[in-house]
């Protein structure tokens, strides 16, 4: 699941990491690039709906080439999305993409910002995702990132006019930083924001548009092009040995769990950007025509860019420390300017620089990653000075209990450690993604600090403040606290330095499935996050269900372990469902949230806090067959699910598969998209279809429509498309009510239907072979008719039945109706099977 590509060790290599992983080492000519940004005040904001919607070609051609300052405004997090590595999805799913989105711009040199809008899912009009959204919160949230950030230039990744024809996010994105552009230099628009930031008037605004909205390359070709802008992004850059469509290509690999790994692209290639709005174009070749963006700009300027230039024109890549004292003279010149919004940001670009040219070491590192309320922590506080400026390190202090006095000149390349202590105070909040500490809605998520709206993660409240002189001059840099460690087999490693809570708590099993009335053992893990960890733990539960014991004590003796605790759930005679909610007893504090930690290679390692509650589900439910092959395709959880009603389920590689692992099982389930990522896959396809000739039952469920590895998806014709329902309320009809999948062993009623979540389905085939028979019919408003969703097929002595219906978003759900349909999927065929077979441990 965790994954390492030769993208990431190429970034590992040439770029700097966040917090979370390796400190900066930069080069003479990363420096030198910098100071070519410093002296560039002009910023651009870019702004689409979701991760992986950005140009990361125009990103870094307007970061790397124009030297702007440049963002990308992603108005969601990506949460309604697929994961291609792994089983997160939703909240989770959102979590990694913000993450992926961060990496990106460590590559392609932009910043990233969001709004509170939540990714829902497809939507086919801005019409419904404004309502869903709440449009008035989320147009609120683009004007507030265009009041903070100060754009310049605003380009849109998606056509406004054109509502309808693609994603309702993608033309509400448009439509949003549309009506954004004008109010943001509006009084009476949001005035509340305008205690903590100002008006701003952008300049202009532009459409990245490209022969994809015309249809063709042919129809672009021939458009008139009076109107736009053109760029070439392939130029290259001497200074990293790399092409800025190569730099692009690396920061769109960083969208791992979307499968956008990709082969990075080189020479001459013309972006085109179509102006909207604002102060019209006199010079076609420059974007910011009529703008200054040199330091004449802001007043006291000039003096400043003096100095700065001269360093720029007279850089020295061989000792970049011999700018230090120009450096700090245009500091100190710096902080005396009137203009709050370029005296912030060019001080920390300047601060940066000087850190990079004194080659300065400054890091805390705590013994462990993680600590609670009232915890004391260790902390190892390394400082290296490797220029030969004078540099004296004054003080350590933090926000809460430390303030030490040091006043140490810092010998040239010396390295001084000293060991430190900290307190986590009483009040201290847990570490978690801002955005997910309060429930929201379907469409938004709920932000109760303000302060936060727009930020990509929680800012870290343990930090060090390294008190510094250099050429007399103080200077403070704030370093967040981590984790630096090793392990054999990786070298050194980082992790972010998080707050928890004395004790959290999980359920195994996030959805629980009962398909009689007979009782089952659930599994209850409690985590300590302090020593001696003592208390005692219930289960908060539906009245009609039965859970025993009532309560259960736990001791933990060392932070960090878990204790496991075995409940008994009795369900009730008849189908129902509710849920169930852990809470552990400390002291008299409640704790009712579960820790979940993210791991992967190319991300920096995730803690989030959820609510912890599992659903319980008392199903009516009958099956047939009882052996199933799963073949796993991009990650889901419907292996387990179906072992939850009872089927013994072995995940085949496909290096496995051959005749005779076959003829072991009863049915055969591809998992969703498995032809879009398994490459294999097609040379094992005739083997599948001999396996349902000879009497078995083959599902597959869905695949995108592009990037499909084989050549004959089905044994008989079948033409997928980009068809799907994601209203998860449509009405569903059916086109053969006595066929034998709607009635055996479960009798499938409209009610089957009811609960489903984020949508019906997706990618339906639109095209089929008279062999197969479609079921369902369903679609979404005011659009005809979807009959793909589901089409069984008899084939030999066995059925294929291919699938659009989301059974991977509705199993972890717990919608009754989609195990009740799944399990005559499986059974389908088999009304005389006996069950002699069984699958070897």
């Amino acid at each position: 699941m965790r994954r390492s590509t030769l993208y990431t060790l190429i970034l590992v290599f040439l770029f700097s990491f966040s917090y979370a992983q390796k400190p900066k080492t930069p080069s003479s000519s990363r420096i030198y690039e910098s100071v070519q940004k410093l002296n560039f005040l002009g910023s651009v904001m870019y702004v689409a709906a979701h991760p992986d919607d950005e140009n990361t070609r125009l990103i870094a051609y307007m970061s790397n080439h124009v030297k702007a300052r440049t963002a990308y405004l992603s108005l969601t997090r990506g949460d309604g999305g697929q994961n291609l590595i792994g089983p997160e999805i939703r909240e989770l799913l959102g979590v990694i993409r913000t993450q992926e989105l961060l990496a990106a711009r460590r590559v392609d040199g932009g910043e990233q910002l969001f709004t509170r809008a939540n990714d829902f899912g497809y939507s086919k009009h801005p019409d419904e995702t404004l309502e869903i959204w709440n449009k008035d919160q989320v147009l609120s949230d683009v004007v507030l990132a265009i009041r903070k950030f100060k754009p310049d230039i605003i380009i849109n990744r998606f056509d406004h006019r054109t509502p309808g024809t693609t994603h309702g996010h993608h033309t509400s994105s448009a439509m949003l930083s549309m009506e954004a552009f004008d109010l943001a230099n509006d009084h009476s628009a949001y005035p509340t924001q305008l205690k903590n930031t100002e008006l701003w008037k952008p300049q202009r605004l532009f459409f990245n548009t490209n022969w994809w909205f015309y249809g063709s390359r042919e129809k672009f070709e021939e458009a008139d092009k009076s109107n736009m802008i053109s760029f070439d992004i392939g130029t290259y850059y001497p200074l990293k040995g790399l092409s800025n469509n190569e730099l692009a290509s690396l920061a769109s690999s960083q969208h791992l769990c979307q499968g956008f790994g990709r082969l990075a692209q080189r020479g001459t290639e013309q972006e085109y950007v179509e102006f909207l709005k604002g102060a019209p174009l006199t010079d076609k070749e420059n974007i910011f025509d009529g703008i200054d963006t040199s330091w004449n700009r802001v007043k006291g300027g000039k003096a400043i860019g003096d100095i700065l230039l001269k360093i720029e024109d007279e850089f020295n890549f061989v000792n970049p420390s011999e700018h230090i004292p120009q450096l700090i003279e245009a500091y100190k010149r710096l902080q005396n300017i009137e203009d709050e919004h370029w005296k912030t940001q060019k001080t920390k670009e300047l601060k940066a620089i000087i850190e990079m040219c004194a080659g300065l070491y400054l890091e805390a590192s705590a013994e462990t990653n993680w600590a609670t309320q009232n915890e004391t922590i260790n902390l190892n506080i390394e400082v290296l000075n490797r220029s030969r400026s004078p540099i004296t390190l004054v003080s350590l202090n933090n926000a809460s209990d430390l303030n030490i006095s040091k006043n140490i000149a810092l010998k040239s390349n010396t390295k001084y450690n000293f060991k430190e202590v900290i307190k986590i105070k009483s009040g201290a909040q847990p570490t978690t993604p801002y955005w997910l500490s309060d429930k929201g809605t379907l469409g938004m998520y709920k932000v109760a600090d303000k302060s936060l709206i727009g930020l990509p993660e929680t800012p870290r409240t343990y930090t060090i403040d390294f008190n510094l002189l250099i050429e007399n001059t103080p200077i403070t840099f704030t370093k967040n606290i981590i984790q630096r460690y090793s392990k054999p087999d990786k070298g050194e490693l980082y992790r972010p330095f998080e707050i928890i809570p004395e004790a959290s708590a999980r359920i195994t099993e996030k959805v629980v499935i009962f398909e009689n009335d007979k009782q089952r053992d659930i599994t209850v893990v409690v985590k300590a996050g302090r020593n001696e960890l003592e208390g005692h733990v219930e289960i908060s539960h539906p009245n009609n269900w039965a859970i025993y014991p009532k309560r259960q004590k736990v001791f933990i003796k060392n932070k960090g372990e878990e204790q496991t605790l075995i409940f008994t759930v009795v369900p009730p005679k008849n189908q129902d469902e509710g849920y169930i909610h852990p809470i552990v007893h400390i002291n008299g504090k409640n704790y009712t949230k579960e820790l979940i930690e993210i791991g992967y290679e190319h991300i920096p390692f995730q803690t989030v806090l959820l609510p912890s509650e599992s659903k319980i589900v008392r199903l009516d439910i009958q099956k047939k067959g009882e052996n199933i092959a799963y073949i796993q395709g991009a990650g889901d959880v419907v292996p387990e699910s179906l072992q939850q009603i009872g089927y013994q389920v072995r995940i085949v590689k496909p290096e496995e598969i051959d005749a005779e692992t076959l003829s072991r099982f009863d049915a055969l389930v591809v998992g969703i998209r498995a032809y879009n990522t398994i490459e294999n896959l097609k040379f094992k396809q005739q083997l599948l279809f001999d396996f349902v000739a000879k009497g078995g039952n083959m599902i597959v469920q869905y695949n995108t429509s592009h990037r499909v590895t084989v050549n004959d998806l089905a044994p008989y014709d079948l033409k997928l498309s980009r068809d799907r329902v994601t209203d998860e309320h449509a009405d569903v009809r059916f086109l053969n009510p006595e066929h034998p999948v709607l009635n055996y062993p479960n009798k499938i009623t409209p009610k089957d239907f009811e609960g489903w979540t984020q949508e019906r389905g997706l990618y339906f085939p639109n095209e089929w072979s008279d062999k197969f028979t479609p079921i369902l019919s369903m679609n979404d408003k005011n659009e005809t008719p979807k009959d793909g969703s589901l089409l069984v097929a008899k084939h030999g002595k066995g059925y294929y039945i291919y699938t659009g219906l989301s059974f991977f978003r509705e199993f972890p759900a717990g919608v009754s109706g989609a195990y009740r349909l799944f399990a005559n999927m499986l059974s389908i065929g088999k009304e005389d099977l006996k069950q002699e077979v069984r699958l070897n441990d």
